[in-house]
């Protein structure tokens, strides 16, 4: 019975181990933004934790991805873990940072409905993968 419940025990973690990211899947339409918003862009390396000074600068692609400006030649791409259901429907983007000034990988979000003020989904922050132009 012990051997039983170890094994359960161990199937359960096994199921939480992360492996590879893979990319959210798009809808035509997100596909179609995420492309025109990093054309001529390549990704560089990602980080943790990015400065976040101005939230109107963040830009909501679907359910699982963000976008933040930091200027013409800086884009940062978040791949949300988990996916925020309801972004791609309207839903507020709400985050609960650790940091006052930062975003950060593992930060939790929310997006939820303005009109009944119901929340629609929660996330967690990716890594931030830098996309700056071709050559730079």
């Amino acid at each position: 019975m012990k051997r039983t419940i170890l094994a359960v025990g161990l199937l359960a973690l096994a199921g939480c181990a992360t492996g590879p990211r893979t990319e959210p899947k798009l809808g035509a339409r997100e596909a179609e933004q995420l492309e025109k918003a990093l054309a001529g862009k390549v990704p560089g390396k990602p980080v943790s934790c990015i400065t976040s000074y101005d939230p109107s600068k963040l830009e909501v692609v679907g359910d699982h991805t963000l976008l933040y400006r930091v200027n013409k030649d800086l884009i940062y791409r978040n791949n949300l873990e988990g996916g925020c259901s309801g972004l791609s429907m309207g839903s507020a983007l709400v985050m609960n940072r650790v940091l006052a000034t930062q975003y950060c990988r593992g930060d939790i979000a929310r997006a939820v409905d303005l009109q009944t003020r119901a929340t629609t989904g929660s996330c967690a922050l990716g890594d931030f993968i830098p996309y700056t132009p071709a050559g730079q």
